[in-house]
């Protein structure tokens, strides 16, 4: 009791920022991540971070849609997750054509509803030297990256205002954050995407439109592969990973089901106080946070 003749708590009544690492076990267990009936557009979904997120999606509950410019590849995506009781529905669209991506929205709200979630995923690493860079190269560049993230989230800003419920998700890269030299057109088309997500964080909040970056580290992909093909092909890939790996603190590569995992957080009801933040996806790799 205080002098006042207050009771006073003991150290063990108070709970705020205590707790056992089985209370936080069991926390974990019982957060369920939930996206019932939202519907989600993912850019360059067919394969490795968009075809994750789109597994984790519609096995949290969204009713998801991928879409890429490969019909074939967006045909063996859609059997490999069917396959594993997974239903999406798939559509071709390049997303760096504005009448392509306004097609394709048109396609998707009839065939599922609304948009509710959409992820800016579409455009792979294209690194040189900045004297080597065409005009022509950084149009392309800034179209698949940065203008399609722009296009395709004006049109699904002014339904998420009226449902007072939205998320943006922009795919990006760490050279957003911390360019290197010879990392353009890239670097530059990232980081444009990252004022970009904080420009609309800023206007949609007021609106529960939350928009995020999330940004690719060193993530397993066929990217990888491909050059383990191109560079090392009488090496073991293992060795050859994890020379990779070198210089990240965790030690490894990561996988794109980990990058899933918190894109699905974030856009989801449990993710409800995020937004205008990029968060590094990169085992620590970067010499920003």
């Amino acid at each position: 009791m205080s002098a006042g003749g207050t009771m006073m708590a003991r150290p063990a009544d108070i709970r705020i920022g205590l707790s056992s690492g089985t209370e936080d076990r069991d926390r974990e267990s019982n957060m369920q991540v939930t996206m019932n009936n939202r519907v989600a557009a993912i850019t360059g979904g067919s394969k490795g971070l968009g075809l994750a997120m789109a597994r984790q999606f519609a096995a949290s509950g969204a009713k998801v849609a991928i879409l890429a410019r490969g019909a074939a590849d967006l045909t063996a995506a859609r059997e490999q997750l069917a396959k594993d009781g997974i239903a999406v529905r798939d559509y071709v669209c390049d997303v760096s054509s504005a009448s392509d991506i306004a097609k394709t929205y048109k396609k998707i709200v009839a065939d599922l509803g609304p948009v509710d979630i959409l992820i800016n995923n579409a455009g792979t690493a294209r690194t040189m030297a900045f004297e080597n860079i065409s005009d022509e190269a950084w149009q392309e560049d800034l179209d698949l990256k940065l203008f399609a993230a722009i296009r395709f989230s004006r049109l699904v800003w002014p339904g998420m205002k009226a449902r007072k419920w939205g998320r943006i998700i922009n795919v990006l890269n760490t050279f957003a954050k911390a360019p290197a030299g010879n990392s353009a057109p890239t670097s530059v088309s990232r980081a444009a995407g990252m004022a970009l997500t904080k420009v609309m964080a800023n206007e949609g909040g007021e609106h529960n439109i939350l928009v995020n970056a999330m940004l690719v580290g060193l993530i397993m992909s066929d990217q990888w592969v491909k050059r383990h093909a191109a560079t090392a092909p009488g090496s073991d890939f293992e060795v050859f990973a994890k020379n990779l790996a070198k210089g990240t603190p965790l030690g490894r590569i990561g996988t794109a089901e980990e990058f899933a995992n918190l894109a699905c957080f974030l856009a989801s009801d449990q993710g409800s106080y995020i937004t205008g933040t990029a968060i590094n996806v990169d085992g620590g790799r970067s010499p920003v946070v």
